[in-house]
């Protein structure tokens, strides 16, 4: 069974960095496009950042120049660094892929997502 698995979430003063992962499981033979949403209390789901199976990144105009997304394929793991967090940020995340389950085939997953709570 594939299941994408995020970890890395937490509680971070303002300021602060953390760092998501987002580790798809199961019999795979790779993840195309990756993305990381998130949800804060009372609003609507937002895509934060972007990466191809090629790397090429796109990002919400609220993280770009504080946050990164990377992935590494020999590994089937989706990042996101965080840096310079603001109380604003806090939300649960998600990570969403499409994951190929065989050679022509792929399938679109969602994490159960992680708490990231920024606060002093």
């Amino acid at each position: 069974q594939v299941q994408l698995v995020e970890s890395g979430g937490g509680l971070v003063q303002p300021g602060g960095s953390l760092r998501l992962s987002c580790a798809a499981l199961g019999s795979i033979f790779g993840i195309n496009a990756a993305a990381w949403y998130r949800q804060a209390p009372g609003k609507e789901r937002e895509l934060v950042a972007v990466i191809t199976s090629g790397g090429s990144t796109n990002y919400a105009d609220s993280v770009k120049g504080r946050f990164t997304i990377s992935r590494d394929n020999a590994k089937n793991t989706v990042y996101l660094q965080m840096n310079s967090l603001k109380p604003e940020d806090t939300a649960v995340y998600y990570c969403n892929a499409g994951i190929r389950v065989s050679r022509f085939s792929e399938h679109n997953y969602w994490g159960q997502g992680t708490q990231v709570t920024v606060s002093s």
